[in-house]
């Protein structure tokens, strides 16, 4: 893969760049709380099998080759040079907790001095993303308390995470991590997800929010589902690619911030396009229409990518948008969290495709969550031919599969933005049942 220097990146990205600021110093907390504030959040998983559906049992690639020390420190030192100042979450499957041998040893040895030099999280990832879809919900709480007991042991010094990355994560699993072991932050839907790897998710909102006790992606209607676990998506993907049904029409619904979508995709030059249009979608429109913003990647140690494509694209971000906030995952969650005891959040995207791949250049989407429902309108850019393409109401009754038993945990609404159901073509605001107008109507009077 041919690199670049970051003088390059004005060629690329169509933004007049500021002189760079340093990111927030080591060990602070985030200042200004949740609204007028930029956040960044930036994961990084390690395991030893591709996925490890249990803890005997695993499904892929063994990457015990691909995952070294040195390879550890290349990835910390490409993101402290791309934002000096930022703190990462760092998340450690079962196998990667229990591996004996030499690399994983000094693996695990890096991490948690990690959480000393730099202030970052290190925590449990259950099931290498996909817990539920294999094992029972009372294994994987059996799984979270021992992996996090592993991971406190591993830090030492009383540490304990104040975060779960689980990529999906069950209603009931997150309510014993709230109830039980005390954790409030837990990564636990991959928005937009339907036909990609081994779990489809779609149907929930794509900032944080509370769960409901009904379905992982509704969010809670009140006091008697409340899950007290903030509920955070696992990847920022560009709006118009994630209205894909996986790899339709040669496309891929995941293309967002994520290097897999991106810079495997694209090469560097058009892969940091297009995550940096996707960033954009947040830390520019999204951020006047919401009073802050919201923008996480997750990068797997595995992949084939070279370390300095981390560095070029968080310099890009810290040029363009000097005063974000790069910080922890459960940091960023309790953050949110101290804003929003309940569901009151009402959060709007509008976006115009950046061209490249699923993202159509000549289309606007436009979205619409809150507690009751989540809502999107596709049209040009010019604003013809505008339909509805998803309505998920979240206040009529969920209920999730039974752990173990199946892919599919998505919550489809009356109108799903991936079109695999005859329900789910597209049709002009007018044309939904009365009900349904009434209750968008009651949010947004504009859409009359």
């Amino acid at each position: 893969m041919i690199k670049i220097g970051v003088y390059l990146l004005l060629v690329f990205f169509p933004v007049e760049f500021v002189s760079a600021q340093a990111g927030p110093a080591v060990h602070t907390r985030p200042e200004g709380g949740l609204m007028g504030n930029r956040f960044l959040t930036f994961n990084c998983v390690i395991r030893v099998n591709q996925i490890e559906v249990s803890r005997d049992r695993n499904v892929g690639e063994d990457e015990r080759s691909l995952h070294t020390p040195q390879r550890v420190e290349n990835f910390r030192r490409a993101v402290a040079k791309g934002f000096p100042g930022a703190k990462m979450t760092w998340a450690l499957s079962w196998l990667a907790l229990h591996d004996s041998t030499a690399n994983y040893v000094g693996i695990r040895r890096l991490v948690a001095g990690y959480h000393d030099q730099y202030g970052d999280e290190v925590t449990f990832i259950p099931g290498a993303y996909f817990a539920n879809a294999y094992n029972s919900a009372e294994q994987v709480n059996r799984d979270l308390h021992e992996g996090l007991a592993a991971v406190e042991k591993m830090v030492g010094h009383g540490y304990r995470p104040l975060s779960i990355v689980a990529g999906f994560l069950s209603a009931k699993n997150q309510e014993y991590l709230a109830k039980v072991e005390g954790i409030h932050v837990c990564q636990a839907n991959i928005w937009s997800q339907y036909s990609i790897d081994n779990q489809d998710g779609d149907g929930s909102v794509s900032y944080p929010f509370y769960p409901s006790l009904e379905h992982f992606c509704k969010p809670a209607q009140g006091a008697a589902d409340f899950v007290d676990c903030v509920n955070l998506d696992g990847w920022t993907v560009d709006f118009l690619a994630g209205r894909r049904a996986g790899f339709a029409g040669g496309f891929n619904s995941r293309m967002g911030v994520g290097p897999i979508e991106t810079l495997g995709k694209y090469g560097v030059k058009v892969g940091l396009e297009e995550m940096m249009h996707t960033t954009a979608i947040h830390f520019d429109r999204g951020y006047e229409l919401n009073g802050f913003a919201w923008v996480t990647n997750c990068w797997e140690l595995s992949l084939p990518y070279d370390a300095s494509d981390i560095t070029l694209w968080l310099e890009a971000v810290r040029k363009r948008w000097p005063g974000v906030k790069c910080i922890t995952q459960g940091e960023f969650g309790m953050v949110w969290r101290k804003h929003f005891s309940s569901n009151s959040w009402d959060y709007r995207f509008d976006e115009v495709g950046s061209g490249i791949g699923g993202s159509d250049k000549d289309k606007r989407i436009r979205w619409f969550m809150n507690k009751d429902f989540r809502l999107a309108l596709l049209g040009s850019v010019n604003g013809d031919s505008v339909k509805v393409i998803d309505l998920t109401r979240y206040d009529l009754p969920a209920k999730e599969p039974v752990s173990g038993s199946t892919r599919n945990w998505s919550l489809l609404g009356e109108i799903n933005q991936k079109g695999i159901r005859p329900q789910d073509k597209p049709v002009e605001l007018s044309e939904l049942p009365a009900g349904d107008r009434a209750i968008i109507l009651k949010h947004y009077h504009e859409l009359k």
